[in-house]
Parts: structure tokens; sequence; C-alpha cells
């Protein structure tokens, strides 16, 4: 995006994402197995203001993880985590949702080109996580 002196960037439009996780990731390293594509990168950068995650079974706790990629996912570094608390699915209970702490006052900032991936600590038969945010 060309960059004009004395002008204000803003978002231009809605960016939102899901993944769901399987299989437990591995290693914390530059290239951690079975994570997966959570926001695909932006030409011009994004603003996340959300990212959450609700298990669509049941779970014993683990470490929810992200990754940053500048390079389509060939290299992932890991960027946070949060704790999902052991859960036993049931239609007469509410889950509590993870939340990896962004909000409109504390967004992660993604770069021209950057994408975002999200792994999980233990096997499962799905973590599902949901990003929200804007591209400029």
């Amino acid at each position: 995006m060309a960059v004009t002196p004395n002008s204000i960037v803003t978002p231009q439009r809605v960016v939102t994402g899901t993944a769901v996780c399987t299989t437990a990731s591995v290693g914390y390293g530059d290239a951690p197995t079975n994570t997966q594509l959570l926001l695909a990168l932006q030409t011009d950068g994004q603003r996340v203001t959300s990212i959450t995650a609700l298990a669509r079974a049941t779970t014993t706790a683990m470490e929810c993880t992200l990754y940053a990629s500048t390079d389509g996912g060939t290299t992932r570094r890991f960027i946070n985590s949060a704790l999902m608390t052991a859960y036993t699915v049931a239609t007469s209970t509410r889950q509590t949702r993870v939340d990896f702490g962004y909000t409109d006052a504390l967004p992660l900032l993604l770069a021209p080109g950057e994408g975002l991936y999200a792994g999980i600590g233990v096997t499962n038969t799905g973590v599902v996580f949901r990003a929200e945010g804007f591209a400029y």
C-alpha cells in the first residue's frame, strides 16, 4: 500500500478465519507439525481483534498455540498460547471458550504477507479456532 504523508491508514475490510485442529502439534521451533491455516496472508497486513477456540469433543487440558508465517507456512514462528481446560462435552453444560486476549485496544498486528496458523497440544476429535479482524 502506498503511504501518503499525513494520511491516516484505516482498515478496508473485515477478515475472518476458522481452522479445525485434530492432531497434536509438535515443536516450538520454526517448523511445528500439524498446524492449520487460521488467517491467510493479506497483501497490506491485518489487525486481528479476536482469536478464540472451542472443543468439538470431550478434551483433557491442553495448550492451544498460534504461529505467524511470512513465507506461506514454510516457516511458522510460535507467537502465543492459551490453555484449554478439561471439558466433557454435554448438551446440558456450557463450554468455556479459550480467548487469546486480543481486543480492539490490544490487537495482534500482522505485517503485509504474514499469515496465522493454529495448533493444539493433544490429539482430539477437533478444536475449532476462530479469528476476526480487519485487513488494510
